[in-house]
């Protein structure tokens, strides 16, 4: 089966910065596995999948705007020490997330500390990067009629196990924001 929209996939990948340095990687894990035209991996990894089978391996690099978008320097906040929580010691490279005012939450990173202030970042910690990924993949199935209607995979052949479906859930490959080594 070739991979098409609404078809679960199960994938091992390697993520390496331009440097070759790895990011993160499924290797000695459960593959990741995802719904093909949802977009629930990064864009451009999601275009480079369509088509493909179970089997193939290739290497792909993601530009940016395909990634994790370009760096937005307005996503850079500057915030008093005294709005952060009561007895939170702020150090550089801290996550920390926030409300956004629209609902949902927000990633945000410190980048700077001094004295009254701290800067965050809320770019996503990949923004601006190429993603140079080495892709292996492991399966490719019809998804169930619960999965179509949920919009995500439950994990092999259509269970939906917690664990399973989120087992990559920091790791690059996923659309949404994570933690970065």
């Amino acid at each position: 089966m070739k991979i098409h929209k609404d078809a679960v996939v199960a994938f091992h990948y390697v993520l390496k910065d331009k440097a070759g340095k790895t990011l993160d990687s499924s290797a000695g894990q459960a593959p990741l596995e995802y719904m093909q035209g949802h977009g629930q991996i990064v864009p451009g990894l999601e275009r480079r999948m369509e088509g493909a089978s179970e089997g193939d391996a290739f290497e792909v690099v993601v530009l940016a705007a395909d990634g994790y978008g370009e760096r937005d320097h307005e996503a850079m906040l500057g915030m008093s020490r005294d709005d952060l929580p009561q007895g939170l010691d702020p150090q550089v490279g801290m996550q920390l997330a926030a409300r956004h005012p629209e609902g949902g939450m927000v990633a945000l990173r410190i980048v700077a500390v001094s004295e009254t202030q701290v800067t965050l970042d809320a770019n996503h910690p990949l923004a601006g990067e190429d993603l140079h990924f080495s892709v292996q993949i492991e399966s490719v199935r019809a998804a169930t009629t619960e999965e179509l209607q949920h919009g995500h995979a439950h994990g092999a052949h259509g269970r939906h196990d917690h664990h399973e479906e989120h087992a990559h859930e920091h790791g690059p490959a996923c659309q949404h924001d994570r933690n970065v080594n």
